[in-house]
């Protein structure tokens, strides 16, 4: 049947006589071509697409790759995705991103300044914590929305709301891909509880010892999260994808979700992945957490910088970071609930303001076909932390009930596996691979 498929894809690539990705619209996993409701479309290509998405949740190291030429341009075909590239390989450096002469980037950006005024959730101390955290996340999520699409003003995220089959929990999906600027970006709200499953529970413990120590193996619990994530994949190989979470969670006794939570804590950070480097792009990230963090404790930006690096590690790479890095940080209850809301509150709120005018600057940048390959290749690299090592991914993964596509919107709606891919030396793709492969003061760096 694949075989059979390829010669069809073939023949239709031939009577196109066009390049595959010249246009940017077709995507990993078959979820280009704009937000056509299942059925619609090329029935055979949807399923071949969508048992590739189902083999690389399961982070199968397998991959069938076919090549075939058609009309001069070279290309793969990898479980039903198509990738084209040029005769002479990764060098090549013919024009792409004419789109980019038709953009133009926002003069203002919702959000940006850091003039929004605190809600009134961040005081009202009479509400209960979690609902506190679920009026943040959703917040949040409007402002990012609204900033984002201001980039991309052809272009309007989809919301999609659903609600777990157990009646325990919603979730706000808001997905925007194929557009001019962004190639796909995801602003996703979860409000969900359940009980602990053995291997969550068992991960918890084998993290923090404290945790250890107050949950006990035999015993039965139950969670309430409530979360945001985001993920932002420009098209422009010089704009920078930008990642951000941060989530409130919350341990019962099962059946006491009413009572006094056995523990409680903050999670999140922001982090950047740049393809190719620009050192004021990354220091002004950098510097705008940082801000955020020293408002609150001067201890905090250090040690969750640190944090960052060590956490997005790709150890299968030798140990490269996913990006440059940001602030992470897991487990915190080392305050009063109300002073870790307050940070959590400024520390997502800065994410804007820290991420999207890199993307303004970036966006109209012309770029050629050498910087969208290498772009695909480190999408590659980051697609492999996300189903590999990320605890967000696994804890999702091994949620009874979960709703896979939310939980895999991090991935690229395109992305590249290139056999022994090594840039040339002193080039600016070999400036980014070096940087990942140590650590760096950026804040410093931008002085």
């Amino acid at each position: 049947m694949l075989l059979s498929w390829i010669q069809r894809t073939a023949a239709r690539t031939a009577g196109s006589r066009a390049p595959v990705y010249s246009g940017g619209r077709r995507g990993l996993f078959g979820m280009g071509g704009g937000h056509a409701p299942e059925g619609t479309g090329t029935s055979t290509t949807r399923r071949v697409a969508k048992r590739g998405a189902i083999l690389f949740a399961q982070a199968t190291a397998t991959w069938y790759v076919y090549g075939l030429c058609v009309d001069g341009v070279k290309t793969h075909v990898l479980q039903g995705t198509r990738f084209a590239s040029s005769t002479s390989g990764s060098t090549g450096d013919s024009a792409l991103g004419a789109e980019v002469a038709r953009l133009q980037a926002p003069r203002t950006i919702p959000h940006a300044d850091g003039k929004t005024p605190r809600p009134a959730y961040c005081g009202d101390t009479a509400r209960p914590m979690h609902e506190r955290m679920e009026a943040l996340v959703l917040d949040q999520q409007d402002r990012l929305v609204a900033a984002l699409e201001s980039l991309d003003t052809g272009s309007k995220f989809v919301r999609d709301r659903w609600e777990r089959d157990d009646g325990r929990g919603y979730g706000i999906t808001c997905v925007l891909q194929d557009g001019a600027v962004l190639e796909k970006a995801g602003v996703n709200v979860s409000v969900i509880e359940g009980t602990l499953t053995p291997g969550q529970l068992k991960s918890m413990r084998d993290r923090n010892p404290q945790t250890a120590a107050v949950l006990r193996d035999n015993e039965e619990y139950e969670f309430r999260v409530a979360g945001i994530s985001v993920v932002v994949h420009p098209r422009n190989p010089y704009a920078p994808t930008a990642h951000e979470n941060f989530r409130r969670f919350e341990v019962h006794r099962k059946g006491d979700g009413a009572g006094r939570p056995l523990l409680a804590w903050f999670g999140g950070g922001a982090d950047l992945t740049p393809a190719y480097l620009f050192d004021e792009d990354v220091g002004h990230f950098h510097g705008t957490l940082k801000t955020a963090c020293d408002a609150h404790d001067p201890a905090y930006y250090p040690r969750f910088k640190a944090w960052c690096d060590r956490y997005f590690a790709i150890a299968h790479r030798g140990g490269e970071t996913r990006g440059v890095g940001g602030i992470f940080f897991d487990d915190l209850e080392d305050k009063q609930p109300e002073d870790l809301f307050r940070f959590v509150y400024d520390a997502s709120s800065a994410f804007v303001a820290a991420y999207v005018p890199l993307v303004a600057r970036r966006m109209t940048a012309p770029y050629s076909q050498r910087h969208r390959d290498w772009q695909l290749v480190r999408r590659g690299h980051y697609a492999e932390f996300n189903l590999v090592y990320d605890r967000g991914t696994k804890f999702g993964l091994m949620t009874p009930g979960a709703r896979i596509e939310s939980i895999l919107m991090s991935l690229p709606l395109t992305a590249r596996w290139e056999y022994m891919n090594s840039p040339a030396p002193g080039s600016p793709e070999d400036a980014l691979l070096q940087c990942v492969r140590t650590t760096r003061d950026w804040v410093a760096a931008a002085k």
